[in-house]
């Protein structure tokens, strides 16, 4: 572990992979395979490789995210609620790196039947090692979703919170004495632009919630991402240390987010985006997708992370010193998740 390079803003995703290639890989030992008259050692697998992506259309984070996990994990699960997006982003993995493992899961994170039908799907899996919630909806006009839910808090926050439930069993499963899985919330820095964490942006019901009269899209964006950071803390610490949650800032970058119609107005109001529809680039440091999912890969896979539960990344690297004090608020996270299953009506316990 000591031997393990120091990550940066330029650090991009493959050296990270490349540096972590054995965590992605799994571990290897040897047994002596009895009976047999000769002494015969056989090779024994502990894996833990199994990675679940959410939100890998080509031209995006979690794309490279699913690419370069590819080299090396034994297998890939990547999701997209677009069946034609999710083949294409399929066959590029496999142009590049023939022997990747890639299995494609439709997943729409807006649509909680949608979630239920994906997470049957996933049945035949022994165990889940890591699970990145990777997608989100655009910053755009107010919507609301098939179940009547805002779409940004539906999509970031209320249906990665029921995948996850969902999934608990698998990501149990790989919990063994030298591993313990992970889970991986893509957050922003945005989390800390409102000075106080208000639940009722995430999850507020009856004369509590968000209406298209209420809706600000950054302040309710904001949120989201505290409720982020937030749950990395509280999976972290319902679980009692069988699963590590991991939150993030993958930093600015352009992708494929910024080029929805629907967030062009919003973005450009921010200064984001210039008048072009391009970055700003004069106003803001602008990473690479490479460079971007670089922490995602770090926060699902740097063993140095393994006593650090909870932890918020920035720059590849442990930057809680920039976490928001209301999104490491034990509270807070207590509230969110109690509202969390309020809204779907059902209980969330490790």
């Amino acid at each position: 572990m000591s031997s393990l390079p120091e990550f940066s803003f330029s650090t991009t995703a493959d050296e990270v992979a490349a540096a972590l290639a054995a965590e992605i890989k799994g571990k290897n030992g040897i047994y002596l395979a009895p009976p047999s008259n000769l002494i015969q050692f056989r090779r024994w697998s502990n894996p833990i490789s199994t990675v679940l992506i959410t939100g890998t259309s080509i031209g995006g984070i979690g794309f490279e995210t699913a690419r370069v996990l590819a080299k090396y994990a034994s297998l890939v699960i990547i999701t997209g609620h677009n069946a034609e997006r999710l083949k294409l982003s399929e066959d590029a993995i496999k142009k590049e790196t023939p022997t990747a493992n890639i299995r494609t899961l439709l997943l729409d994170l807006s649509s909680l039947e949608s979630i239920r039908t994906a997470a049957a799907q996933l049945e035949d899996l022994d165990a889940l090692h890591v699970l990145i919630h990777n997608a989100a909806a655009p910053i755009g006009p107010f919507k609301l979703t098939r179940d009547n839910l805002e779409s940004q808090s539906a999509t970031d926050h209320i249906g990665p919170f029921l995948f996850t439930r969902l999934l608990s069993p698998k990501l149990l499963s790989s919990n063994k004495t030298t591993f313990t899985p992970r889970v991986v919330w893509v957050s922003s820095s945005a989390h800390a632009s409102v000075p106080a964490f208000d639940v009722n942006q995430v999850v507020g019901m009856g004369k509590d919630a968000v209406t298209e009269g209420t809706y600000e899209p950054m302040k309710v964006y904001s949120n989201v991402k505290a409720a982020n950071v937030l749950m990395a803390v509280e999976v972290s610490r319902r679980s009692g240390g069988r699963v590590n949650g991991y939150s993030l800032c993958p930093g600015m970058v352009y992708t494929n987010m910024h080029q929805k119609e629907e967030s062009l107005a919003t973005l450009q109001t921010l200064g984001i985006l210039g008048a072009d529809g391009k970055p700003s680039t004069d106003k803001f440091a602008f990473k690479t997708i490479p460079q971007g999912a670089s922490t995602t890969i770090v926060a699902a896979f740097d063993p140095r992370l393994d006593d650090q539960p909870g932890a918020y990344l920035s720059n590849a690297a442990i930057a809680n010193e920039t976490r928001a004090a209301h999104s490491a608020d034990a509270a807070n996270a207590e509230r969110l998740w109690t509202q969390t299953e309020e809204i779907l009506g059902e209980k969330f316990a490790f």
